[in-house]
């Protein structure tokens, strides 16, 4: 079955991982195996990059930017459409890829490839409103206004977790507002890298774009590194750890880049006294227990009012020990595999801190005794002072911890150095207008009666603080990808300055 996928997709045993339109079939890097997290066993091997791969690809991305940047939006929204109509077409393939390579269940896979397709539908609409401003001049007879026009290419950082998805939050984007895109995926994630370059270069080719979608895979160094230092890459946008964030925007910054850093997220909701529990039940479980804890929308800290703590808690507890976890393609399981052993280990670290710091287990964390990486997820009871709360381990633990009054709540949420996303459970108006209130979430994302996860491509993601504060997808995040030109046309026949100011020259 694997491997009739993978030849559906255009993966080979053995493939490049650098491409832009024609596949660079012996790039000088390492060769990488692509691992079943569900098995531990390879699914394929991928060549990577050098840093003479990389110019290659640049080079052909410098070339596209030439004629993309002057074809109208509306003609670079077509090609989008097809894009979106491609991956239609491969849903179901490249679904279970990505349940496969990452060991998400396969409705999330299968989900992911949804989202990729509705940023589609949403970004050709956008390509007929990349709209500027007309301003009023204080000068006679001038008229000014404000217009976008493409930034350049591109440089597209992913992390594993969504290892297609957030590719096209920005590829997507990028396309309709002129600008082609270098990819460097991440390592523990390549097929599915490869075979969304191959949905690209068959739709690219139809129209002569060579370049305009660009794969890189490789190591943080060399291809990293060379991203974020190269100045033909005028915005970087980079998923992953607040660490790594704080190594690529300084060093993109150096050189007066752009950035657009999507971070870790130390995501909490509060469950008020009037909470409805059963919908609170169901949507703690998913945020928490979803794609095994490894969304950055994880949910990792539930801060409960001590009037319903015992009750939901004995709830939650019984429901966390009847999740299926298992092989993440078969039907009825809702927990794969964690990533890596390097996964396992950090959530077996975190779970031994939280003991030692005065935590309960109150249910699982154990490793499960089969091939692959899998675990229980695990349910803790702590005192929100000790210092695990504020770390943000990638991995299905749930810290609980209990509150008096609604301030002290907020306090708690906002006490971590993270600020991605949040969630309130109440049926009291009030203290769901607190939360999204100045004084209430810190995040940029915060919900009311919803879980941490989930968010749709319509609303702009991302977060404050730690989680670095870039905004991907929709709303107006567009105009990361362009450069805004103030524009002044003098009609008439003499030369007011502005201010007032005088300049008479006889």
């Amino acid at each position: 079955m694997f491997e009739s996928i993978l030849q559906r997709l255009g993966v080979e045993p053995v493939h490049s991982g650098v491409g832009f339109g024609t596949w660079v079939m012996r790039p000088g890097g390492g060769e990488i195996a692509s691992l079943n997290p569900a098995t531990g066993q390879p699914l394929a091997q991928v060549l990577t990059a050098t840093r003479e791969d990389y110019e290659l690809v640049v080079e052909k991305a410098s070339h596209a930017f030439q004629t993309w940047r002057t074809t109208p939006a509306p003609q670079r929204g077509e090609i989008v459409r097809q894009l979106g109509q491609a991956l239609r077409e491969c849903q179901h393939d490249l679904g279970l890829l990505i349940t496969l390579e990452t060991g998400k269940i396969l409705s999330e896979g299968r989900g992911e490839v949804q989202e990729m397709i509705d940023i589609c539908d949403f970004a050709v609409g956008l390509s007929r409103q990349l709209y500027g401003l007309t301003i009023a001049s204080e000068r006679p007879r001038h008229r000014m206004f404000e217009q976008w026009h493409p930034l350049g290419i591109v440089g597209v950082i992913t992390a594993f977790n969504f290892p297609a998805a957030v590719w096209a939050w920005n590829a997507a984007i990028a396309a309709v507002c002129g600008d082609p895109v270098v990819w460097k995926p991440s390592c523990e994630a390549p097929l599915t890298a490869i075979a969304v370059q191959n949905i690209c270069d068959r739709v690219a080719a139809r129209h002569g774009l060579e370049g305009l979608f660009g794969l890189c895979t490789g190591e943080a160094d060399p291809i990293g590194a060379a991203m974020v230092e190269d100045r033909r890459l005028p915005l970087i946008s980079a998923t992953g750890s607040c660490a790594m964030g704080r190594q690529v925007g300084p060093a993109v910054s150096r050189r007066l880049g752009r950035t657009l850093l999507e971070l870790g997220g130390n995501n909490a909701a509060i469950l008020t006294e009037t909470a409805n529990l059963d919908l609170a039940l169901r949507a703690v479980l998913f945020s928490a227990v979803g794609t095994a804890g490894q969304r950055c929308t994880t949910m990792r800290r539930l801060i409960v009012h001590e009037s319903i703590a015992d009750e939901f808690i004995a709830r939650l507890a019984r429901a966390y020990a009847s999740v299926p976890v298992g092989n993440p393609w078969e039907d009825g399981i809702l927990m794969g595999p964690l990533i890596n052993e390097r996964a396992v280990q950090a959530m077996a670290r975190a779970l031994a801190a939280a003991q030692s710091q005065g935590g309960v287990v109150l249910f699982g964390g154990n490793r499960l005794d089969r091939p692959g990486w899998f675990v229980e997820p695990a349910l803790v009871q702590i005192d929100p002072t000790a210092a695990i709360v504020a770390e943000e381990t990638f991995a299905p633990i749930l810290y609980v911890m209990t509150y008096k009054t609604l301030d002290e709540a907020l306090a708690l949420h906002n006490s971590v150095g993270q600020g991605l996303s949040s969630a309130i459970f109440t049926d009291r108006l009030t203290d769901a207008e607190a939360f999204l209130s100045p004084r209430g979430s810190d995040c940029g994302i915060a919900n009311v009666n919803i879980g941490t996860s989930g968010a749709e491509i319509g609303g702009a993601f991302g977060g404050e603080k730690d989680t670095g504060g870039g905004r991907e997808a929709g709303s107006d995040a567009w105009k990361a990808y362009m450069r805004r030109q103030t524009c002044t046309i003098n009609g008439g026949a003499e030369l007011p300055l502005a201010q007032g100011v005088r300049f008479d020259v006889s």
